[in-house]
């Protein structure tokens, strides 16, 4: 059994210790805000955050993730998620939607490390997730309005 705490709460995994994080959180604690996109962290889809930081959970071993605090999108629940999150849907930035919770974990991580960044700041922070439909240009402006929203 390994103990994984998510969303602040600890629960017990009867899993491989290579197993992914990603199918812990979805298919053992069933939380599916988390999505598959590739499984070789390069679309940001199954983005959380372990310890703050975000991370792509479907190339990290259960086994890592023990003992660390682990966040998904039904956990963000601070003042720049609220912040992102509002912008989202002010701005109506999902299209499909699928890679929206990967792209939220990851922009959210962004406005705490940078609280006003830059096109450019943006651009080489949230390179890593993909979106099919091609929605950059809204989720840019979003950052922007979140960062213009945290209160």
């Amino acid at each position: 059994m390994i103990t994984l705490t998510v969303n602040g709460k600890n629960y017990q995994v009867d899993a491989s210790p290579d197993m992914p994080l990603l199918w812990a959180i979805r298919d053992m604690v069933g939380l599916t805000g988390t999505k598959f996109g590739c499984g070789m962290a390069q679309c940001g889809a199954c983005t959380v955050h372990m310890d703050g930081t975000p991370v792509r959970s479907c190339s990290i071993p259960v086994s890592v993730a023990a003992g660390k605090k682990i966040t998904t999108i039904e956990g963000i629940s601070d003042k720049y998620a609220k912040a992102i999150q509002d912008a989202w849907v002010e701005l109506q930035v999902p299209q499909c939607g699928y890679c929206q919770s990967g792209q939220i974990m990851s922009a959210t991580a962004l406005l705490k490390s940078k609280p006003k960044p830059t096109d450019a700041d943006i651009d080489a922070f949230m390179q890593g997730n993909l979106c099919r439909c091609g929605t950059y240009q809204r989720i840019r402006s979003a950052i922007h309005r979140a960062a213009e929203l945290v209160k």
